[in-house]
């Protein structure tokens, strides 16, 4: 923390009720480049006042503000008008992004077109909020009503910063929310562009609010204050169950997506070429840092020495570079906190199973946070790396006997967010499906996302889903209405 701006750094306030504020204690934190090590803005910290300052605009504009009373029609087109603000300004997000986080400049184009096509789906799905009817044995209408769930606190990660920002908050907008947005200390910079568009698009103030902060004290401070009626978290178990702990003392509803320990399962009949592409997709892309990655490669032991092979020599040809360079496939981890950690599995692994590539730093860099794409195998799905979630660059390779031991293997894992399966046999395919304790299944594919399709996970992996209707759905309340049609007495007395 600093108390004051770096020379020649940007300096980034938190937007609170339309305006741009300093936070209350006038304390900063650095926002660093990844691939450079180098400081490239400055935020300022919130806390527990500038939490309340924003629940408290908020709540005023859920409660009695023009967004109250503004229609669905009306909350759609702005979600429109965001993804348009979006498109036009598209290379300029990523770039920021990609500075930020270190992810490939291609990758982050990617992200922030998904960004624009969530806000287009929920704005389309705005005025899809229906109610029912209700038949009950009485002379009298009973009719169901749907209603948004007032002000909701959103706690977003590092690894897709704007992409999760949109996943929570265009269903919240479209339901008729109103929000606290907190982007992840490592990554808020996309976020805290994008609101200089609120305004110019119509959004009134109090309806979406920018915390920025450590999580343990502005997050903390949203989950815990009684103005808030819902939280939506993604980030990691460990954070997950101390979110829940804090939000059942005001008995806060909760949505959260936290960690993956994926099973990506390749039979001996599976397509070669796609097998081992998708192999190397599902764990490196976006540097390993997904919540989704397939990490546990489980692979029939018919095909095990070939397929390791195969996937090692690829993994040879994984470019590793500056991520504003469009030929590079991987870039360097968020930050030093998470190389470390990074790090630190791979020391483990190396005790606990072979090494076919990878295992360390990349010689040819002097600075920034990156990590040797990493393929260990003969992993023991006991193994530390293989339960863990590492959230790197970092593949378990893993032999299974046949059906029944791959899906033994595949869910021996506390987590159940997503799994993959290879093969072309369908009726393989479908019995596995269903073994599988997993709440997104591929088949013959690897890491798809689509707004039309719901994203959440089994156990530890979460609870409640992003997305598609189901995504809205989490952003509503259920009211019973009861209409007495019959004029005759009750009769009590």
């Amino acid at each position: 923390m600093s108390s004051g701006a770096t020379a020649g750094v940007r300096t980034y306030k938190n937007y609170v009720n339309g305006e741009w504020v300093d936070g209350a204690s006038g304390e900063l934190f650095p926002v660093y480049d990844p691939s450079t090590e180098e400081v490239i803005a400055q935020v300022a910290a919130a806390g527990a006042a500038d939490v309340d300052r924003a629940v408290k605009a908020a709540r005023a504009a859920f409660d009695s503000g023009p967004w109250a009373t503004t229609s669905a029609q009306d909350r759609g087109r702005i979600l429109f008008k965001l993804a348009e603000k979006i498109r036009q300004n598209s290379a300029q997000l990523a770039e920021i992004e990609c500075r930020n986080t270190g992810k490939p400049i291609v990758e982050a184009e990617y992200d922030i077109a998904d960004v624009a096509t969530c806000f287009e789906y929920y704005g389309g799905l705005a005025t899809k909020v229906l109610g029912c009817v209700n038949p009950v044995p009485a002379n009298a209408l009973s009719f169901t009503l749907r209603e948004p769930v007032g002000v909701a606190g959103q706690i977003i990660p590092w690894n897709y910063p704007l992409l999760m920002a949109a996943w929570k908050l265009a269903p919240a907008l479209a339901a008729g929310c109103t929000c606290i947005l907190k982007p992840a200390e490592q990554t808020p910079l996309t976020a805290l562009e994008f609101a200089n568009w609120f305004a110019e698009v119509g959004l009134p103030p109090g309806v979406v609010n920018i915390i920025n902060g450590l999580g343990e004290i502005a997050g903390a401070a949203i989950v815990a204050h009684p103005g808030v009626d819902k939280i939506a978290f993604t980030g990691s178990a460990v954070v997950g169950k101390l979110i829940v702990k804090s939000a059942a003392d005001t008995l806060k509803r909760v949505t959260l997506e936290l960690g993956g320990k994926s099973p990506n399962i390749f039979f001996t009949d599976a397509d070669w070429e796609a097998s081992i592409d998708g192999a190397l997709f599902g764990v490196f892309i976006n540097q390993g840092e997904v919540c989704s990655a397939g990490s546990r490669i489980l692979v029939e032991k018919k095909i095990y020495s070939k397929f390791v092979e195969a996937m090692t020599e690829k993994a040879k040809r994984i470019k590793l570079g500056a991520p504003l360079e469009r030929e590079t496939k991987m870039g360097p981890l968020v930050s030093k906190e998470q190389y470390d950690r990074v790090s630190s599995y791979l020391e483990l692994g190396k005790k606990e199973a072979k090494v076919a590539i990878g295992g360390g730093r990349p010689k040819q860099f002097g600075k920034g946070y990156y990590v040797e794409p990493t393929i260990f195998y003969d992993v023991d799905n006991s193994a530390r790396i293989a339960r863990e979630e590492i959230f790197g660059p970092v593949a378990s390779v893993i032999p299974f006997d046949d059906e029944a031991d791959a899906i033994r293997i595949a869910n021996d894992t506390p987590y159940g967010l997503a799994a993959a399966v290879w093969t072309r046999d369908i009726y393989k395919a479908f019995r596995v499906v269903k073994a599988l304790r997993a709440g997104i299944v591929w088949v013959n594919h690897m890491q798809p996302t689509y707004v039309e399709a719901p994203w959440g996970g089994y156990k530890q992996s979460g609870f409640g889903r992003e997305l598609g209707p189901w995504g809205l759905e989490e952003y509503l309340e259920t009211k019973q209405v009861f209409v007495n049609l019959d004029e005759t007495p009750i009769g009590w007395y």
